[in-house]
């Protein structure tokens, strides 16, 4: 099962997504310049794939999405997290675009 949960900490925004099972995904999806983020692998191992090419990433990996990259992220190992973190706010957010 896949949780989502807002990230809200002084300035920065994001979403913390908790990958329950082995095969949990969140769906390829691309963000503009508004909503931009960087990934932090937290805990687990997931593959991210994008529209040509996929890796797989552990604990600790960072990478850095550009704008409207279409990506995808799918659990490797149970309890995998991954935290998104905007990148560029030049509009404001609201937990409802978080993620998306």
């Amino acid at each position: 099962m896949l949780l989502g949960r807002p990230l809200v900490a002084g300035d920065l925004r994001g979403v913390i997504y908790d990958l329950q099972n082995v095969g949990d995904q969140i769906k390829k999806h691309v963000h503009d310049e508004t909503n931009n983020h960087i990934t932090i692998v937290t805990k687990g191992k997931v593959k991210i794939f994008s529209h040509d090419w996929e890796m797989t990433y552990t604990a600790g990996d960072v990478l850095d999405f550009r704008p409207y990259e279409p990506h995808a992220v799918e659990a490797l190992e149970p309890n995998s997290q991954v935290m998104n973190i905007i990148k560029n706010m030049t509009k404001p957010v609201n937990n409802t675009s978080l993620g998306n």
